[in-house]
């Protein structure tokens, strides 16, 4: 593996490690349940992604690659939905959003 992947790998998981530390936080300190669901989706998607991809790298043209690619199209074909079950059932239930700073 040569010097640059190795440094794109790491650069990758640093960047997804920072995405889900943020995305952890916005979850723990923002007010309101859709605030939340943000923050957890930030962490989902993007965090994921990011360090799945700089495995990726880091793995190279083996099965690993495969499974990791599997892993992320699952990912990227359920969060969704999850979060959308989970924004209409707080909806359903009668919690309204926040529409003005309280």
């Amino acid at each position: 593996m040569t010097a640059g992947m190795d440094i794109l790998g790491w650069l990758l998981l640093a960047a997804g490690g920072l995405f889900v530390f943020v995305g952890g936080i916005g979850a723990l300190r923002l007010p309101d349940v859709y605030m939340r669901m943000h923050g957890a989706s930030l962490t989902d998607t993007m965090g994921t992604v990011l360090v799945l991809a700089g495995l990726a790298v880091q793995a190279g043209w083996t099965l690993a690659l495969a499974k990791l690619a599997a892993i992320l199209f699952f990912l990227l074909m359920t969060s969704p939905t999850a979060g959308y079950a989970l924004a209409n059932a707080a909806l359903l239930s009668g919690l309204q959003p926040r529409t003005e700073k309280e």
